[in-house]
């Protein structure tokens, strides 16, 4: 048994993390279908910065609402909310606004702000350009304060506001959360999916951000 379990352990991580790549991949199917009805350019989301898709009468959330998810943008193009979450980040005590933790099951992923209400044809290599990623913050628009590059300087670290000292410190095991394999705080030794522009969705493996240019949200 103690072989087998955390074998287990194991396969059903590679499950889960297979199910959010597959997610990842319908929302840029979306994503891509919504550009070419768009004249190429992305929704104007930069209103949003919250979980919620609906208001409290039920109905869809607009993308001028500060509370509504980033989503709401592309509903209609990807249909189903259920996509937007992740599997392998649903047990959470709380979220970084205080709010539903469950609302998390279909708001996993953080959007670049850089993307937003942009022509997507004034972009080169759309293959290095991030959507969006697993994270515990609905829209990241703060450069390495809640994004993976560090700002082009080698040695520094990114995540500012999630490392230790740090105001939402309490939320970093939530970032790299496929295959977690440190207990630290401050690593997990796991990795998180990414959405391109292009519509492919990727693995990044927990880093400090030497190895991720800044470029790839900037889109410049």
């Amino acid at each position: 048994m103690g072989i087998l379990l955390p074998a287990l352990r194991k396969a059903k991580e590679r499950t889960r993390e297979t199910i959010c790549k597959t997610h990842l991949k319908n929302i840029g199917l979306g994503l891509l279908v919504y550009l070419q009805d768009n004249n190429y350019k992305t929704a104007d989301s930069s209103g949003t910065n919250g979980f919620f898709w609906y208001d409290s009468s039920g109905n869809l959330r607009k993308t001028d609402d500060r509370d509504a998810y980033w989503g709401v943008a592309y509903i209609d193009y990807v249909k189903d909310t259920k996509v937007f979450g992740c599997p392998s980040f649903r047990n959470v005590a709380e979220l970084i606004y205080d709010v539903e933790p469950k609302l998390i099951h279909e708001s996993a992923f953080g959007l670049n702000e850089y993307i937003t209400d942009r022509k997507t044809t004034d972009i080169r290599n759309h293959a290095e350009v991030i959507v969006c990623h697993g994270h515990t913050e609905p829209k990241m628009e703060q450069d390495e304060r809640d994004m993976f590059h560090n700002n082009d300087t080698p040695g520094a670290m990114n995540l500012t506001d999630y490392r230790e000292g740090g105001r939402r410190e309490r939320f970093y095991r939530g970032i790299f959360r496929h295959n977690i394999r440190d207990s630290d705080p401050f690593r997990t030794g796991g990795r998180t999916s990414i959405l391109w522009l292009d519509g492919h969705v990727s693995s990044l493996e927990e880093t400090t951000g030497d190895n991720v240019p800044s470029r790839w949200y900037t889109a410049d």
